[in-house]
């Protein structure tokens, strides 16, 4: 519609200042001479714009002019206040500053769409933090945050998940990510990307040297790329079993990460068949949560793998442990 382009042109100018019309007409998709039909209407109405020819020319506003119009339809206004929890915003220190935008955008609405908007910031709550995830250490992300935003290079001292103690790196940020409650730096190291869990880093120290990243390469690409290593692995062991069909739910929940395809219905009987994918033998041991509901098929390494598992827990529970007496006096 035109009165959409023309507010675009608006808003566009009034955040960009001077913008060449051919700019205009790629990011609007329409021709050169339509933009400049839409300024002459512009015009028309009372806007002070103008326009100028040669190399460095372009359309802009005169100077001081401001308007207050926002543009926001219906659905954007209410697509402004889904919003996640404020966890997020809260890690980064932004909590305060959020809830100030919010309200500077409410009062910023046309009259007609700010109680949709009120509706939504009360009926819709965006909640990224996993059920039971039980407690994590907290993560400093200050200097992180430091980082990324003022371009310069990191020393961490951090601890990978199968270290006892941590190693030192020097990395050059792109940015962070929180996924799933949980915050990510992803940098480059000597020229290649790594993913840095936030509650790992032990100690993180600005430097001074101007950070060194991959020309072009921006932070929603290397993200693509570490994400797709995560989630494309490929495991070294496939195992097939069968599942309770009661239990199905539960268990796809449970082995998403691990699952190579839905699991198969097999007519209408109690046992569904599915495939599971293992980077090692030892890892289906994550099955014996399941205790009877699940059972390995195949291969029999697999299977002697969780007998030999399920043995060692008889053993522990056939013994009698010697009674224990506590602080109060009280045996058990």
């Amino acid at each position: 519609m035109k009165s959409d382009r023309l507010l675009s042109i608006l808003l566009l100018l009034q955040t960009r200042g001077r913008v060449r019309a051919r700019e205009l007409a790629d990011r609007l998709e329409v021709s050169v001479r339509t933009v400049y039909r839409d300024i002459e209407a512009l015009s028309a109405s009372g806007v002070p714009v103008y326009a100028e020819r040669g190399r460095y020319g372009g359309i802009e506003l005169l100077a001081g002019f401001r308007t207050d119009v926002t543009g926001l339809t219906a659905d954007e206004s209410r697509a402004l206040f889904v919003l996640a929890a404020q966890d997020a915003h809260a890690a980064l220190g932004l909590d305060a500053a959020l809830g100030s935008a919010l309200r500077k955008v409410m009062a910023a609405l046309p009259v007609p769409h700010r109680p949709a908007a009120e509706a939504t910031s009360r009926r819709i709550l965006v909640d990224a933090t996993r059920w039971r995830g039980g407690p994590e250490a907290a993560a400093d992300l200050d200097t992180l945050h430091d980082a990324v935003f003022t371009d310069r290079r990191l020393r961490l001292r951090y601890r990978h998940s199968g270290d006892t103690e941590p190693r030192t790196y020097t990395v050059d940020p792109y940015g962070l990510v929180s996924k799933a409650g949980v915050w990510y730096l992803v940098a480059d190291r000597r020229g290649r990307p790594h993913l840095f869990r936030a509650d790992r880093v032990h100690a993180a120290t600005l430097l001074s040297d101007p950070v060194r990243r991959r020309p072009g390469v921006e932070l929603a690409d290397a993200w693509e790329v570490l994400r797709r290593q995560v989630e494309e692995r490929p495991g070294g062991l496939e195992v097939t079993v069968r599942v309770r069909r009661e239990h199905l739910g539960m268990f796809r929940r449970l082995t998403a990460f691990a699952l190579v395809a839905p699991p198969e219905e097999n007519g209408d009987g109690d046992w569904v068949t599915a495939r599971l994918s293992y980077g090692v033998v030892r890892e289906v041991r994550s099955l014996l949560v399941f205790a009877d509901r699940v059972e390995v098929l195949t291969p029999p390494e697999a299977r002697e793998e969780l007998a030999r598992a399920a043995a060692s827990v008889t053993d522990l529970y056939a013994t009698d442990r010697p009674a224990t007496t506590s602080s109060d006096g009280a045996r058990y």
